[in-house]
């Protein structure tokens, strides 16, 4: 009896990996799907979170998954290098000019780690790259790339007459290009796969 109910557990998990493999063979980016799985739904954890950040400042779900998942792969107690916090890696000072904006007379390093407030600092802070380029052909790019670099770069990098698609190719930095491309790929996969049936 014992070894028929190993057999079967054994036939079981070989049906699974085969499942499993053919998922990822049809997957558009098998890799993410695979982490997707491994996260055991972190990745699905913050959605009614993002989405209501996203509703408030009028930004995509979908485009702030993408960023979440670029900066912290949905942990949201990361620290970055330079001191970035939670889900979003928001810097002390895009939160102090989130507090400055809103009236809100202290918040703290450790603030960032709360994943509400982590999504609402980031997202307006966000917003302000994307109304600050909205004169641009795409404002997306110099966005993502504000967001990470830093407007004083990208004052130096975006001409006035230089269109989204150029600014793309000829970001200085390799990590910033790398960034923004990064961001771009996952929020076409995120729309993609939601308007999949």
């Amino acid at each position: 009896m014992i070894r028929l109910l190993a057999k079967i557990t054994l036939l079981l998990g070989l049906a699974a990996l085969t499942a499993a493999g053919i998922i990822l063979a049809f997957s558009d980016d098998p890799r993410y799907t695979a982490l997707d799985w491994l996260s055991l739904g972190r990745y699905q954890q913050y959605d009614a979170m993002i989405a209501d950040a996203a509703a408030k400042h009028e930004v995509d779900p979908l485009l702030l998954k993408a960023l979440i998942w670029r900066e912290s792969e949905f942990h949201p107690h990361k620290t970055g290098a330079h001191g970035e916090r939670g889900l979003m890696q928001v810097s002390m000072p895009a939160a102090y000019d989130w507090a400055k904006a809103n009236k809100v007379e202290t918040i703290h390093a450790d603030d960032l780690f709360s994943p509400r407030m982590n999504l609402e600092i980031g997202t307006w802070y966000l917003r302000q790259k994307l109304n600050r380029w909205a004169h641009k052909d795409d404002p997306l790019p110099f966005a993502l790339a504000e967001y990470n670099a830093g407007r004083t770069r990208i004052d130096q990098w975006a001409t006035p007459e230089i269109t989204a698609d150029e600014f793309r190719t000829r970001i200085p930095f390799p990590s910033t290009r790398a960034y923004v491309e990064t961001i771009l790929h996952r929020y076409a996969y995120y729309q993609a796969k939601e308007k999949a049936p």
